[in-house]
């Protein structure tokens, strides 16, 4: 097995008042050759927008792009329908650039913050139709088990959203001195984890709110809470 710890205050940040950003991987004006990419993962994005605030339009290609609310409201807009879709808290969005799509995505508050987590991932295929998806996930069925957000297009898991990649994003609410064993796809994958909330135990590393390790080489390994915790997996293929 191979880990690498990832702690939440060495991540890269920018404020420009409007949006504050911490950004897991070499993203816009941070560059960190050590954190370019875990596998098939380019991007994961903390990000606190302030209400009424957002992301101009702006061009995408040949990238998955999920978005994860966790707090607050997003909206969005893209090139495909030009209409504005709300994106709440317990959602989450899927949108394949593929040839190229242009979007905005705006707090859908005009006082209040958001605080939302952007994940892009590179495709195993090029040049595919532009699409878009989002469904609601309820924290009642991660209550101590794995919850599916995202699968493969290729073989979708029932309930899931999809993208152009053999990956899989996933939650789970871990009760205090709970245990749970998480099984990846493949032993070419690898599992970048990242702790939302809590404390929990990995292979003898401590890892509290917003720490995450990126574990690969293995087939299994095992996770244990120290508090209630709420976990975000992201299984990428690592021949990237």
């Amino acid at each position: 097995m191979k880990t690498k710890v990832y702690k939440s205050d060495e991540r890269g940040t920018a404020n420009h008042g409007w949006l504050k950003a911490n950004f897991s991987f070499s993203f816009a004006h941070y560059y960190n050759p050590s954190t370019m990419n875990f596998g098939a993962l380019r991007v994961l994005n903390d990000d606190i927008i302030q209400g009424g605030m957002g992301f101009g339009t702006h061009p995408h290609d040949n990238m998955e792009i999920i978005t994860i609310p966790l707090s607050g409201s997003l909206k969005h807009r893209d090139s495909m329908t030009n209409e504005w879709i709300p994106i709440y808290s317990g959602e989450v969005q899927v949108m394949s650039a593929g040839t190229g799509v242009q979007h905005s995505e705006m707090n859908n508050h005009p006082t209040e913050e958001i605080n939302l987590f952007q994940i892009w991932i590179l495709p195993n295929q090029q040049e595919v139709e532009p699409r878009y998806d989002q469904k609601k996930f309820e924290a009642s069925e991660r209550k101590n088990k794995l919850q599916i957000l995202v699968s493969s297009i290729d073989e979708p898991i029932e309930g899931s959203l999809k993208i152009h990649q053999n990956a899989q994003i996933s939650r789970i609410d871990i009760s205090n001195e709970t245990s749970f064993t998480y099984e990846l796809i493949s032993k070419t994958h690898g599992v970048y984890v990242m702790l939302i909330d809590g404390e929990i135990e990995i292979e003898n590393d401590i890892l509290t709110k917003r720490d995450a390790i990126g574990i690969s080489e293995c087939s299994s390994f095992k996770i244990k809470a120290k508090k209630e915790s709420e976990i975000l997996f992201i299984e990428v293929p690592m021949n990237f």
